[in-house]
C-alpha cells in the first residue's frame, strides 16, 4: 500500500521581520512545524536580509519578494523544506510587483502562493488599487489553475463575512469590511477557490488579527483576515486534511494560520 504523507502550509505576517525576530520567532516557527511558510510584510530590502533569516531554520529554499521603492514597506518571503520546480516574485505587472506582494512556488502538482493583499484604508486610490490588485492577481492564478492545483495564503486584508469580526456593525464602513471588498472575497470563491478554514469550521467564530489598541486581543477584538484559499479540486479530492488558526503563537498583531495537505 502506497504510503499517504501529509505536510502542513502556514502563513503569518510578521509585521516586521527584523521586529519579530526579537520576538523568539524561531521558537514559534519550530512550534508551528511548516513545510511550507509564508510570511508577509516582511519591510525589508535586499541588503537588510540576516543570514539568520536567510535561510530559516532548516528551510532550504526560499523565494523573497521587496518592496523595492519604499522602504520598511510590505514585502513578503516563502520558505519550503521541499525543493520547488520554480520560485518567482511578482505575478509580471509594475505597479504591483514594486511593492513585492507577491512569492510563488511551483511544486509537481500544485502552485503554491504567499501574497501580502493591499490595504484599502489609506485612501481612496489605495483602495481601487487594492480592488484592482485582487482582480489582477485572481486573472493570473485562474490562468494557472487550468493545470494545476492553486494554493494561495496570506494577509488578504478584508473580513469576509459578519462571523469573521467581533464587531461587524461598527466596522461596516470602515476598508477590510466594506461592501465592495466583501464582494471581491464572494468573487474568489465563485472563480472555484475555497476558504478552506470556513470549509471545516463554517460556524466558528476565530480571528487572526488585532489591534494593539484597546487591549484588542486580550479580549478577543479580532478579525479574520488572513486566509488559505484553495482551488476547488483539492477539497473535492479530499487532499486538504484540516485548516487551523493558532492564536495562542504571539510577536505579532497577526497570528498564524495554516492547513494539512496530502501530498
Amino acid at each position: 500500500m502506497e504510503e499517504i504523507l501529509e505536510i502542513n502550509l502556514s502563513s503569518w505576517n510578521v509585521n516586521g521581520y527584523r521586529a519579530v525576530m526579537k520576538k523568539d520567532f524561531e521558537t514559534s516557527v519550530k512550534q508551528i512545524n511548516p513545510d511550507i511558510l509564508g510570511i508577509q510584510e516582511t519591510k525589508l530590502q535586499q541588503d537588510q536580509i540576516t543570514d539568520q533569516m536567510s535561510p530559516l531554520l532548516d528551510f532550504t529554499n526560499e523565494v523573497w519578494s521587496h518592496s523595492t521603492v519604499k522602504k520598511g514597506y510590505s514585502g513578503v518571503a516563502a520558505y519550503s523544506k521541499e525543493k520547488p520546480l520554480n520560485l518567482e516574485e511578482g505575478m509580471g505587472i509594475t505597479k504591483f510587483d514594486e511593492e513585492g506582494r507577491v512569492a510563488r512556488l511551483d511544486f509537481d502538482d500544485f502552485i503554491f502562493f504567499n501574497v501580502y493583499f493591499p490595504n484599502g484604508q489609506m485612501s481612496e486610490e489605495r483602495l481601487n488599487y487594492k480592488l484592482e490588485f485582487y482582480e489582477k492577481f485572481f486573472e493570473y492564478t485562474d490562468k494557472l489553475k487550468k493545470d494545476k492545483s492553486i494554493i494561495i495564503c496570506g494577509d488578504y486584508n478584508t473580513a469576509h463575512n459578519e462571523i469573521d469580526l467581533k464587531n461587524p456593525k461598527s466596522n461596516s464602513k470602515r476598508s477590510g469590511f466594506l461592501p465592495v471588498e466583501r464582494k471581491w472575497m464572494d468573487e474568489i470563491i465563485k472563480r472555484g477557490y475555497i476558504d478552506t478554514f470556513r470549509h471545516f469550521y463554517p460556524d466558528k467564530e476565530k480571528y487572526s488579527w488585532w489591534t494593539y489598541r484597546f487591549n484588542a486581543r486580550k479580549n478577543n477584538a479580532g478579525w479574520r483576515i488572513d486566509y488559505f484559499f484553495v482551488s476547488e479540486d483539492l477539497i473535492n479530492n479530499k487532499r486538504i486534511k484540516d485548516a487551523w488558526i493558532l492564536n495562542d503563537i504571539y510577536g505579532s498583531d497577526h497570528c498564524p494560520v495554516g492547513i494539512t495537505l496530502e501530498v
